[in-house]
């Protein structure tokens, strides 16, 4: 009982402390002001219809809108993955110092040097333009890292048309993934899949555009304490009200180099720490909010059990080698069955 409570205790401080923060960012965030003039927690008409997902996530009910192996079919960037999957392949760029999270010697840093028109440059930095010509030269003596992966199409459940799930912390990410045989995304599996061999600053290239994915929506001032518990109805009623997200794939150009939906923007995704000596959990991609939504920044201020409203996750696995067979010269040597082929 006294974990619990602690427990308890533990997440209305740490909701009081994120508000106190949010409010020294008022002046920077774009609030929506019916929102911020609404009375926060006062029962409304829903929006959309609610489920628990497991008994414990949330998502808005409905259904995918095609099957998997029909996704497959219509994208053809399935390659060796299983269904649902993409095939990543190529060469990552990396951060010039081994230590850039504290040096900010960093390609992140260095992308924002090409920025030619901010949005505005406080934290949650935003940028309208970047500089192709320039970054490309800046970055073409940069090392890089062969990377080749699979990774959801799609935000868990990675279903085209369906909604993502969200209320999900670090350690349920990485269950609901080993469930399917496949493992959470490291964050440089992330970013990689995101931004492809250039370093693109968003997925789709190098200017903003909130009509490409969901991002830059109006901020709106939430009610922490309703999302404790988080099967709660209150938590229901309360997400419905913030929710300004989008079901899976209905953007079709937020859509990364190599086929990858919705990485920025619409919902937070969980990814795995590459770095030594800090905690596993890491969020990339931003939301739908006026935050920082592209390839390459990350949240690394939350711990594994952490969930809110925006946050969700997709899964990775290892590519399968392809083998080619040649059949001999030889004509003494019989041809291989065609099964074998």
């Amino acid at each position: 009982m006294s974990v619990r409570v602690a427990a308890s205790v533990g997440f209305v401080l740490g909701v009081a402390s994120l508000a106190l923060v949010v409010r020294s960012l008022r002046l920077s965030l774009d609030v929506d002001p019916n929102d911020a003039q609404a009375a926060i927690g006062v029962p409304r008409p829903l929006t959309h219809t609610w489920r628990l997902y497991r008994g414990h996530h949330w998502q808005i009910a409905g259904d995918a809108s095609e099957s998997r192996e029909a996704t497959d079919a219509a994208e053809g960037t399935r390659g060796t993955c299983p269904t649902g999957m993409v095939e990543v392949k190529g060469n990552m760029k990396l951060d010039p110092s081994a230590n850039a999270y504290y040096d900010k010697n960093s390609v992140e840093e260095l992308q924002k040097t090409t920025c030619t028109r901010w949005i505005n440059r406080d934290f949650p930095e935003r940028c309208a333009e970047f500089d192709r010509a320039k970054w490309l030269e800046l970055s073409k003596e940069l090392k890089t890292k062969p990377m080749h992966f699979c990774i959801d199409r799609f935000e868990y459940p990675n279903e085209k048309g369906a909604y993502p799930v969200i209320m999900v912390n670090f350690h349920e990410s990485e269950a609901l993934c080993a469930e399917q045989g496949k493992r959470l995304c490291d964050e440089a599996e992330w970013t990689f899949a995101c931004e492809g061999d250039e370093a693109t600053p968003y997925p789709y290239g190098y200017s903003r555009d909130a009509t490409a994915c969901p991002i830059d929506q109006k901020w709106k001032p939430y009610n922490g304490l309703a999302f404790n518990p988080r099967e709660g109805e209150a938590a229901g009623n309360e997400m419905d009200r913030l929710w300004q997200g989008k079901a899976s794939g209905t953007q079709p150009r937020c859509k990364s180099p190599f086929g990858v939906y919705d990485m920025t923007g619409n919902v937070d995704e969980w990814t795995r720490t590459v770095r030594e000596g800090e905690r596993p959990s890491i969020l990339k991609g931003g939301y739908w909010g006026p935050v920082r939504t592209r390839c390459r920044p990350a949240t690394r201020s939350h711990d594994e059990n952490h969930t809110f409203y925006q946050q969700s996750f997709r899964c990775c696995g290892e590519a399968a080698i392809r083998v080619r067979r040649v059949e001999a010269e030889d004509p003494s040597i019989a041809p291989l069955p065609q099964e074998l082929k």
